[in-house]
């Protein structure tokens, strides 16, 4: 029973120690969760968001009528200037510009180039004008001025 005695009052101090190591380790863990988490959370916030917002088009329209369209230079087809004060020399040197036409009141849009009723539609565009041509798809002077259409112009900004 001495010997009992002994061998636990021997062991009695080292079971404390065990309960101090294992008190740190468990104070240590939380301090190291605490610190990560702190970490994770700073390197988080510190992200910036960007907002990326689309440049604005516009949209022009006008109508021409069959009586509009003149004879051009070249004596092989129709042109059709449109006045388009929003095509600045900025926008027709670095924008784009997109032409839609429509045979139907604005129904229905169809981009240029393209051919319609055996005439050939295609257009140029500077600072503050569209024009529009018509041809036959053969090349030569269509026999009358095509019919009225109703045109949409979009005016694409770029960087």
């Amino acid at each position: 029973m001495l010997i009992i005695k002994k061998i636990m009052g021997a062991i009695k101090p080292f079971s404390l120690i065990l309960v101090l190591i294992i008190e740190n380790t468990i104070t240590m863990k939380k301090l190291l969760s605490i610190l990560c988490c702190a970490v994770v959370l700073l390197s988080v916030s510190s992200c910036t968001k960007k907002y990326i917002t689309p440049n604005p088009n516009e949209t022009i329209y006008a109508d021409v009528a069959t009586s509009q369209w003149s004879t051009y230079s070249d004596g092989k087809s129709y042109d059709v200037p449109i006045n388009v004060p929003q095509l600045d020399g900025g926008s027709a040197q670095y924008g784009g510009v997109i032409v839609s036409v429509s045979y139907d009141g604005g129904t229905t849009y169809e981009q240029l180039p393209e051919v319609y009723n055996d005439l050939s539609f295609s257009y140029t565009y500077n600072a503050g004008n569209v024009t529009i041509y018509a041809q036959t798809s053969a090349g030569t002077l269509p026999a009358a001025a095509p019919d009225p259409i109703k045109v949409k112009i979009i005016l694409v900004a770029s960087n």
